[in-house]
């Protein structure tokens, strides 16, 4: 039932300490795409001023997250949402930040419009949406590592593929987003940090 990604035991504490610079002293984080349930429960016991909401639209992997939320026995951990993020309606009303790990790159282009779109309609201005994955920038070499991934990714659908960064601060812009913040992280990936203006 609990599934495991490797990536999510090696990005955690790097993606940690940039949460702990970002995220406000205490509320609701929504985490959007949570996949195994191993990012959400290891926030959730770091944070335990906050209360974390993970989600994911696959059953299996919802189903990872109850799992793991059930031995880990976290008070703040929230059970697993159905939380499609291209949908127009979400099943939360209000957040006072949005993580999204992984998701921008393998999912088509309307889950990172609906990524943006929801989180307008849960966030209060100033409130933060945290990014995070491996992107394209102009200007910077991009790994060769990266060019693999986004060429496998494309093969397995056309549809997915590595994001440039340029693009989704336009797009971010048109819902009201401007990016505070990137930060180089291991295995040549970013976050970037974006804000309701």
């Amino acid at each position: 039932m609990k599934r495991h990604a490797p990536a999510a035991g090696r990005n955690r504490e790097p993606i940690a300490a940039v949460l702990t610079e970002e995220l406000p002293a205490a509320g609701l984080v929504l985490e959007v795409a949570s996949g195994t349930g191993e990012h959400a429960v290891h926030f959730a016991r770091t944070y335990p001023a906050h209360r974390w909401q993970p989600s994911d639209p696959d059953p299996d992997a919802r189903r990872s997250i109850a799992a793991w939320r059930e031995d880990e026995d976290l008070p703040n951990l929230l059970p697993p949402l159905d939380l499609d993020a291209a949908a127009d309606e979400w099943p939360v009303a209000r957040a006072d930040a949005v993580l999204c790990i992984n998701m921008v790159h393998i999912s088509p282009l309307s889950a990172t419009t609906g990524l943006l779109a929801g989180a307008t309609r849960v966030l209060d201005a100033g409130a933060p949406l945290i990014l995070y994955g491996p992107y394209l920038e102009a200007g910077v070499d991009t790994a060769a590592s990266n060019l693999d991934f986004d060429a496998s990714l494309k093969a397995r659908d056309p549809d997915w593929g590595l994001r440039a960064v340029e693009w989704l601060d336009e797009l971010a812009a048109g819902y009201g987003f401007l990016r505070t913040r990137r930060v180089a992280m291991p295995a040549n990936n970013l976050v970037l940090v974006y804000r309701l203006a």
